[in-house]
């Protein structure tokens, strides 16, 4: 790999990590401001909002310029939102802001790695994005639980400015204030990610035409049978991501009896299975044999099924002995199983990401296609979030809503089977009669 990859892997680390660690820093101030539980996942609601609303803007905007220094402006944001949250903006807008500059950063993030990096290289580097994003998700979920915990809060709130008045009296204001200072660390390793010497046509200021480019480049994806398969893999895969960390949450309260601060080490490890899955995909998966793995989405929508069934008590009080360590039965088990779902879904994502990345650079451009992959993954998040909102705003229990996310998962994945085989039979008869234009399916 090229130097500027290793910054781009930092910056990424970095700003990832000052990401989740403010979702559960935001989640423990909803709870001090005694707000519903409907809200709670309304946080990462109003976070991928940017995304949607502004995804045919950012692409271009990603592209009008070196991507480092988009990235650079991109965090600044982010530490804007961060700010804002600390001193009195309800969380819900302050996090909003902090999902503008995000939205942003995104097409930038990726789209430099299909400008430093020839195309056989981009499931390893996608492997290592994803492998070390999940790290930080990993870390910055723990971390995020930890500084809400009485004891790590207590400690940091005896930390104070001499002769100033800081306002930080709370255990999330406390761990908020820690997070700006990961934001400001990211925002200055993007100042080190070098040019790569890609200058796109220079692009219209025009609203309006900006927005019919993107349409443009909307249907261009979503027809061709290479992006349309990956890009509805990867929809799918985050709408499912971002409904699952909330699920997870609302499932260790009550079938394990868990607080906030320790569900949120279940979260991380989901995140360590999804980042041992991205690994092992960029090990063991070509670009040419991407499509070979959508089957593990299904098999990964039947362990949530099975993520219902698993209540504590159903253990009773066994303790399994692992040399020094002594482990509840349940914890244990529910260990495994979280990590073995993180799997499957890290090893049938990452090959899709590469591939949906290789085909948006080859067809349109690199910030615009991820703009457009922002975009759909996003609205997926919002729709998904919206009816995980409403289920749990109607006293649903938990185990119902995994049983439903399950099946879903199951059917949308099955149908995406279907429909790529359906490609390939076109393909082979149009072949055949000599009337095949575009690049066949791998």
């Amino acid at each position: 790999m090229k130097p500027g990859f290793y910054s781009i892997m930092a910056a990424q680390f970095f700003s990832s990590l000052a990401d989740n660690a403010l979702l559960i820093a935001a989640i423990a101030l909803l709870v001090q401001l005694h707000s519903p539980e409907w809200m709670t996942p309304l946080l990462k609601l109003f976070f991928v909002l940017s995304y949607v609303v502004l995804a045919a803007y950012v692409g271009a905007f990603a592209d009008s310029r070196p991507k480092g220094k988009v990235m650079f402006l991109t965090n600044s944001i982010k530490v804007i939102g961060c700010l804002t949250m600390l001193f009195g903006l309800h969380p819900l807008f302050a996090y909003a802001i902090v999902g503008f500059g995000a939205a942003a950063y995104s097409p930038a993030k990726y789209g430099i790695l299909t400008e430093l990096l020839p195309p056989e290289k981009l499931v390893a580097a996608n492997g290592w994005i994803e492998g070390l994003t999940v790290c930080s998700i990993i870390f910055g979920t723990v971390l995020g639980g930890l500084l809400i915990s009485p004891r790590v809060a207590q400690t940091l709130l005896i930390l104070d400015l001499p002769l100033v008045d800081t306002h930080i009296d709370t255990p999330p204001e406390a761990a908020i204030a820690l997070i700006v200072g990961l934001y400001l660390i990211a925002a200055l390793i993007n100042l080190r990610i070098p040019e790569t010497g890609v200058v796109y046509d220079k692009l219209s200021k025009n609203p309006l035409t900006i927005f019919k480019d993107f349409a443009l480049n909307f249907r261009t994806l979503w027809n061709d049978r290479i992006g349309q398969i990956s890009l509805a893999v990867t929809t799918l895969f985050w709408g499912i991501g971002a409904t699952l960390q909330f699920i997870i949450l609302k499932w260790a309260e009550s079938s394990l009896d868990m607080d906030l601060s320790q569900g949120a080490i279940l979260q991380a490890i989901v995140a360590f299975g999804v980042a041992g899955g991205a690994m092992w995909a960029a090990w063991r998966v070509p670009l040419k044999d991407s499509l070979n793995v959508l089957k593990y989405g299904v098999i990964m929508g039947f362990l949530v099924i099975t993520l219902s069934a698993f209540q504590k008590e159903n253990f009773h009080d066994y303790v399994i002995h692992l040399g020094f360590i002594h482990l509840p039965a349940y914890l244990l088990f529910t260990y495994i199983f979280l990590i073995t779902i993180g799997w499957m879904s890290g090893y049938f994502v990452v090959p899709m990401n590469a591939l949906l990345q290789h085909r948006g650079h080859v067809l349109l451009s690199s910030g615009h296609s991820i703009a457009i992959q922002n975009f759909n993954e996003n609205l997926s998040v919002l729709i998904m979030l919206a009816l995980y909102a409403f289920l749990i705003s109607f006293d649903i229990s938990v185990q119902v809503v995994i049983l439903l996310f399950g099946c879903f998962v199951i059917v949308t994945m099955a149908l995406v089977m279907y429909r790529h085989q359906l490609n390939q039979q076109e393909y082979d008869s149009l072949h055949l009669i000599g009337e095949e234009k575009t690049l066949p399916p791998t």
